[in-house]
C-alpha cells in the first residue's frame, strides 16, 4: 500500500478515489462517505479543483431540496502509458484516466537483437506513443507493462518466457523508471488482458471470472470476489503448463505433456504443417499460401470453414482445453468463462463444444448457470489492462506514513526482540 505524509493528503486521495469509482458525485455525497466536516470537504474540493484534478459536472437531479453541484475526475489532468509485447508484436499506447487510448504504436517484435535489442524496442515504442499523444505540460502518472512470460510483479522483474528464449531476469522496473521517471507496474499479459475483459469487455464486471488466454501458450487470469489471483510468486494461472499426460511432446518449460505443448497455437500449427507435408490435403494450405506459413490461427480458420483435417486437430483442442477449464471450474467456481479472442476463429461451434465438455467434466453445482463468452477487446486488451492496473494503484486509498521516531522505535524493538 502506498503511503502519504499527512491526513490532509490522505483525505484528498480518498476524495479522488471516490470520484474515480463513483463520480459524478456531490460534496454532500463525499461528506456522507467520509464523515468529515462540510467545511473541510469544501476546502479539500476547492484545492483539487484548483489543481485541475477534479471538474464540476452539472447539478444533481434530486426532486427535492437544493440542487448540488456534481464533481467528477478530470480524466485528462494526467496520462498513463501501457505497453504489451510477445514474440509477434510490441504495442505501446498512451491513455487518459478513463482509460481511453489517445495514441498507439505497434511494431513487429525485434527478436534478432536479443535482450538488449528488445528492451530498446520497448523504450522506443513507448517514446513514439508519447510523442504522438502530444501531452506536453501534463504529468505521466504511471507506466504499466504486460509481459509475455513469468513475472515478479512486486520487484518489476521479467523472470522467463517460453515464447522468447533470451528473455530472462530483465529488471524492467529499474529500466523504465530510470528512462521515464514515472511509477512502474509489471504484470503478465494474460492477467492484464483478463482484467481488461472483466472491466471493459466480455466479463461485464463479473466478480468471479476466468479468462483463458489462448496464443502460443495457454494461460488463465482468475478473479475471485473481484480480486485478481496472483499467487505467492506470481505464478497463478499457468494453465498451459498443467500436464495432460505422462507422455507427450517436450514443452519449452522442460516438462513433458504440458497443455500448451499439445494444443497451443504454435503446437497446433506445427501439427498441421506436418500433416500437409505427409500428404494430407487441407484448406489451411490455400489460406496460408505455403506450408511454412500455416499457423494455429490458419488451422482454426480452416476448421471453421469445414476442413476435415483441421477440424480433427481442433476437436483435440476442444477436448483437452475443455477438460482443463473444467478443472478450473471445480477449483474456483466462476460465474463467467471468457475465451481469448483468437479462438473465435473456430466459430460458435468451438465455444459450444468447450462449454459442453466443461459441463460434463465439472461438478453440476459448479457449472450450473456458468456463462461462456468470447473476448471482445481484441488487440488493445493488453495495453488497456496495463492502464487499468496503473489506475488501481493510482487511486488506491493510502495509509498515513508513521513518524520517523515511531519507525526507529519499532526497529529497535524488533532488534532487541530478535536477540532475546
Amino acid at each position: 500500500m502506498k503511503e502519504v505524509g499527512t491526513k490532509r493528503e490522505r483525505d484528498k486521495a480518498v476524495i479522488m478515489a471516490l470520484a474515480h469509482r463513483f463520480g459524478p458525485l456531490s460534496r454532500v455525497d463525499i461528506h456522507d462517505e467520509m464523515k468529515l466536516r462540510k467545511t473541510t470537504i469544501s476546502l479539500l474540493v476547492k484545492e483539487l479543483l484548483q489543481e485541475n484534478k477534479l471538474q464540476e459536472s452539472g447539478v444533481s437531479n434530486n426532486p427535492r431540496g437544493r440542487k448540488q453541484i456534481l464533481l467528477r475526475l478530470n480524466e485528462s489532468y494526467g496520462y498513463i502509458l501501457g505497453v504489451e509485447f510477445d514474440a509477434d508484436a510490441v504495442v505501446a499506447g498512451v491513455m487518459d484516466l478513463k482509460p481511453s487510448i489517445i495514441s498507439k504504436v505497434r511494431e513487429q517484435t525485434n527478436l534478432k537483437g536479443g535482450k538488449e535489442g528488445l528492451v530498446q524496442q520497448l523504450i522506443a515504442c513507448s517514446r513514439k506513443a508519447l510523442e504522438q499523444a502530444e501531452m506536453s505540460g501534463k504529468p505521466l502518472l504511471g507506466i504499466g507493462v504486460a509481459d509475455t512470460g513469468l513475472v515478479n510483479s512486486r520487484e518489476g522483474i521479467s523472470i522467463i518466457s517460453t515464447e522468447i528464449d533470451f528473455w530472462r531476469d530483465v529488471p524492467l522496473k529499474k529500466i523504465f523508471e530510470k528512462e521515464f521517471e514515472a511509477p512502474f507496474l509489471l504484470e503478465s499479459n494474460t492477467r492484464a488482458r483478463g482484467l481488461a475483459e472483466r472491466v471493459r469487455g466480455a466479463g461485464e464486471m463479473a466478480e468471479d471470472m476466468i479468462y483463458v488466454d489462448y496464443r502460443a501458450g495457454v494461460g488463465a487470469a482468475i478473479f475471485t470476489d473481484g480480486r485478481l489471483i496472483r499467487g505467492r510468486r506470481d505464478n497463478a494461472g499457468e494453465l498451459g503448463h498443467t500436464r495432460t499426460t505422462k507422455e507427450g511432446p517436450l514443452c519449452k518449460c522442460g516438462s513433458f505433456g504440458c497443455l500448451e505443448a499439445i494444443i497451443g497455437a504454435e503446437a497446433l500449427g506445427a501439427r498441421a504443417r506436418a500433416a500437409v507435408q505427409d500428404g494430407f490435403s487441407s484448406t489451411a494450405l490455400s489460406l496460408a499460401g505455403q506450408v511454412d506459413k500455416i499457423t494455429g490461427w490458419t488451422v482454426l480458420e480452416a476448421a471453421g470453414m469445414g476442413d476435415k483435417m483441421c477440424s480433427s486437430l481442433v476437436e483435440a483442442l476442444e477436448d483437452l482445453l475443455g477438460m482443463a477449464i473444467g478443472n478450473l471450474v471445480n477449483l474456483f467456481n466462476p460465474a463467467v468463462i471468457v475465451l481469448g479472442r483468437g479462438l473465435e476463429l473456430g466459430g460458435q461451434d468451438l465455444l459450444d463444444q468447450i462449454a459442453r465438455i466443461v459441463r460434463r467434466q465439472a461438478l453440476p453445482q459448479a457449472s450450473q448457470g456458468l456463462v461462456f463468452r468470447f473476448a471482445r477487446l481484441g488487440d488493445d486488451a493488453g495495453i488497456l489492462g496495463a492502464g487499468l492496473l496503473i489506475l488501481e494503484r493510482l487511486f488506491e486509498i493510502p495509509s498515513i506514513k508513521p513518524p520517523r521516531f515511531m519507525v526507529q522505535s519499532a526497529s529497535r524493538f524488533h532488534l532487541t526482540d530478535s536477540k532475546a
